[in-house]
């Protein structure tokens, strides 16, 4: 039994693909509409699995070719993130027999596909459960790593990817000195549509790598949404898929994690911390005129659509990026509007993880950082970078999680 699958999501069709190759369908993929127009007549499928929402030629617009085809009666089955009720209605008048709303899991795919089709004769033993679920969006995720080879938590990446489809993590090995490196290609081995390593031959701090990262990750024409994650997992996958979620359904361009201590939440710090916490985040609100309780987080989701505005110029400080992301912003598109754009959503969950740790020495450093910013953004455009630049070339380019 052959079955076409078509969307314009590649993240969407490799988890499917596999599940139904599992079962023996005989499965292809296509992410472009009219290309998939002419796998069609050559494949012959027995079903057809189409997007709605797809460039060039919709997945109402397949079906309707395909209902005037010299197959007409061939079943098509729509797997989509559009609930809007007319849409089901029209897909329905034109024929279609079944529509299933992303997200969805995977077994229930393949009940629908084994109710309209049936399975192949020659499966004869009960296939593996699976767990995984097609999400309505593709998430690009870019982890910063800098001589993570002891902390780095490969199993919660992989146990996680493997469970939820549309996720795409991007490693970015900071010219780590150990076998970071090493550990993240073992990662990546398998799972090489899912996983990418973005492999810096030299240091150049935190800021920079992520930078670079979210830049290569916006080159991805399959990806909706672009976050990052410290390596250390302080933030967990799951509460980090609450981040996604809120930026899905919502009108916001950055939502952001915050680690503020709320009913229900657990959240661990050092109680050394809290006064330098209390003071850097009061200098921080001041400079953004916004009344953010946590900038540092580093768990954030990105629209696509500002990825190069927040990211196409080097930061001018490696440890306090953040705050340079929601000051671009506001002065690309003004305080008030930029305001309305920016989320700071409380995490259920955030654990100091050993090994980052944020010294007096530091704590002096962020605040210098912090009035290098508030001189060099100033006014509307950035003026003397150069000259910031120069102010900064004495440092060292290492950093760890920002968690204070």
């Amino acid at each position: 039994m052959k079955i076409l699958a078509i969307d314009d999501q590649k993240l969407v069709l490799l988890p499917i693909e596999k599940r139904l190759n599992e079962l023996e369908y005989k499965v292809k993929t296509e992410t472009n509409s009219i290309k998939a127009i002419g796998i069609y007549h050559s494949f012959k499928p027995d079903l057809v699995i189409v997007d709605i929402n797809m460039p060039k030629i919709s997945g109402l617009e397949i079906v309707k070719y395909i209902r005037n085809s010299e197959n007409p009666k061939t079943p098509i089955l729509i797997l989509s993130g559009d609930t809007n009720d007319n849409v089901i209605i029209e897909g329905f008048d034109l024929g279609i027999n079944d529509y299933m709303k992303k997200p969805i899991s995977l077994n229930e795919i393949c009940v629908r596909i084994k109710k309209l089709i049936g399975i192949p004769k020659q499966v004869n033993t009960v296939k593996t459960i699976s767990q995984v679920i097609i999400q309505q969006r593709c998430v690009g995720v870019v982890i910063p790593c800098y001589n993570e080879e002891q902390r780095l938590l490969s199993k919660k990446f992989t146990n996680y990817i493997d469970k939820n489809s549309g996720y795409h993590l991007c490693f970015v090995n900071d010219g780590s000195k150990d076998k970071t490196l090493e550990v993240l290609k073992k990662l990546q081995k398998g799972r090489e549509e899912f996983i990418t390593i973005y492999d810096c031959k030299k240091n150049g701090g935190k800021a920079e790598a992520v930078r670079l990262g979210m830049l290569y990750m916006a080159k991805k024409e399959d990806i909706d949404y672009i976050g990052f994650l410290d390596a250390d997992l302080s933030t967990n996958l799951t509460d980090f898929d609450d981040l996604v979620k809120t930026i899905e359904h919502s009108d916001f361009k950055i939502v952001s994690g915050s680690r503020i201590t709320r009913m229900g939440a657990n959240i661990t710090k050092e109680s050394a911390r809290t006064v330098i916490s209390f003071t850097i985040n009061f200098i921080i609100r001041k400079i953004l005129s916004m009344d953010f309780k946590d900038t540092q987080c580093g768990a954030k989701i990105f629209h696509k659509d500002i990825i190069s505005i927040v990211f196409r110029d080097k930061f001018i400080t490696k440890w306090i990026f953040d705050v340079e992301i929601f000051k671009r912003m506001s002065q690309y598109y003004g305080l008030k509007k930029a305001k309305t754009m920016l989320c700071e959503q409380p995490l259920k969950k955030w654990i100091h993880a050993d090994g980052s740790k944020l010294s007096l020495k530091d704590s002096f450093r962020i605040i210098s950082d912090l009035a290098l910013i508030a001189w060099v953004y100033r006014s509307k455009k950035i003026k003397n970078k150069a000259l910031a630049e120069a102010l900064y070339t004495d440092q060292t380019g290492s950093y760890s999680p920002t968690d204070y």
